[in-house]
């Protein structure tokens, strides 16, 4: 569909007064946000021409298998990768996001699958990483998880038990359940609009976050550079840019 039917759907829950926003259809948004989002900042993403995944077999990098086979391999690329997050800043799109959420009166989560920190960066406060993050090492011996900014590659001690060499990253790998899918769920299930930006719609649970949301009958909106593995299933899709695309739609959302 084209960005004018949305924008004619908005202005009917809008009406004339752009203040109604809150009060009509639309009072209860999920957002999921991958990549794409923070592509623009310098974040490589793992699915395009040249992304990760070409640079680094999945199986070698991103499965438990692989961390029990190479420790050694699995501790540099995600060393390297938590050392260059911290060298980038949020985007238009991440401001944008947390604009919407400090002036949004209804209930709102944003679920990122991604495993930097710029969304909390940009001032995001209603957020849920459903992959992990990379600035936390998650202890295999006693549980425990711990803000982390440096290497894990000497094999630190966890700062919970002293135990040397048990510390992982916090990073939900292939074959592993993604975090507190129980909360997306139950937002999901208040939601009256659905948005997904900057994902590849290719790897799941995520990917069928969408088709939860048009079974239950709420509003899909997608924002993504290209069309996904999933546009065929969202009402709309617009497709552009995150730091073009985002501060539009959520101008358009919030009447100004």
């Amino acid at each position: 569909m084209s960005g004018s039917y949305y924008i004619k759907q908005l202005k009917q829950v809008l009406g004339d007064d752009e203040g109604k926003h809150v009060g009509q259809d639309i009072k209860n948004i999920v957002i999921l946000t991958g990549a794409g989002v923070s592509a623009e900042s310098g974040i490589d993403t793992f699915r395009s021409a040249g992304g990760l995944w070409e640079q680094h077999k999945v199986e070698d990098v991103a499965t438990p298998e692989a961390f029990a086979r190479d420790p050694d391999l699995v501790l540099r690329f995600y060393d390297m990768r938590r050392e260059r997050i911290q060298q980038v800043e949020p985007n238009a799109a991440h401001y944008a996001l947390a604009r919407l959420d400090a002036a949004w009166s209804g209930n709102l989560l944003l679920v990122t699958q991604n495993v930097d920190d710029l969304h909390e960066r940009a001032g995001t406060q209603r957020l849920l990483h459903m992959h992990g993050e990379h600035l936390n090492a998650w202890c295999n011996a006693c549980d425990a998880r711990h803000r982390w900014r440096e290497t894990l590659m000497d094999r630190p001690a966890c700062p919970a038990c002293g135990i040397s060499g048990q510390l992982r990253p916090d990073i939900v790998w292939f074959g592993e359940m993604p975090y507190r899918m129980d909360e997306i769920y139950h937002a999901l299930n208040q939601a009256d609009l659905f948005v997904s930006i900057g994902t590849s719609g290719a790897v799941y649970p995520a990917a069928g976050l969408v088709r939860e949301a048009r079974q239950k009958g709420i509003k899909t909106l997608e924002l993504n550079l290209e069309p996904s593995h999933g546009t065929s299933w969202f009402e709309e899709s617009r497709h552009g840019p995150a730091t073009l695309m985002v501060p539009a739609w959520v101008t358009e959302i919030l009447g100004g």
